[in-house]
């Protein structure tokens, strides 16, 4: 089970790269995410609650971290059930970004609770949203250079 969002934005990866990797800053542009605890860095793990399950706290692994262009958190316990979102930068000629960001859902699990999972598309493209807007405000660019 998989689902994605791509969109372009009209700023370096450098700059959007520092939002996606502050955690202490994210819930005040990120209007999907409640809290976030912990450093994202390589191999560290950080607790998320978010706007959608916000009783559940993700205790998530950041297991690959290579800037500015990918990034893998992780949870779960293969082979029972796992999810893997990825993040990826993707520089254009133009000089804007391509960003995408996938989670992907794998496991025996999967077949007994994918009904029960909630739909994860609308908080994706708000994300994402979200992301270019604060990442294109000339404001904070001017900060990043």
């Amino acid at each position: 089970m998989e689902c994605a969002v791509a969109i372009n934005i009209h700023a370096k990866p450098t700059a959007i790269w520092s939002l996606l990797t502050d955690a202490a800053h994210m819930p005040r542009w990120n209007s999907t995410v409640l809290n976030i605890n912990g450093h994202i860095a390589p191999g560290e793990r950080i607790a998320l609650k978010s706007t959608l399950d916000p009783k559940r706290t993700f205790k998530l692994k950041v297991s690959t971290f290579d800037p500015p262009s990918k990034m893998v958190w992780q949870d779960g316990m293969a082979p029972m059930f796992k999810g893997v979102r990825t993040y990826t930068l993707t520089p254009q000629r133009d000089g804007s970004t391509s960003f995408t960001m996938t989670e992907t859902f794998t496991g025996l699990m999967l077949p007994l609770i994918a009904k029960s999972l909630p739909d994860f598309k609308p908080s994706f493209e708000q994300f994402a949203l979200d992301l270019k807007q604060v990442s294109e405000r000339k404001e904070y660019q001017d900060s990043k250079d």
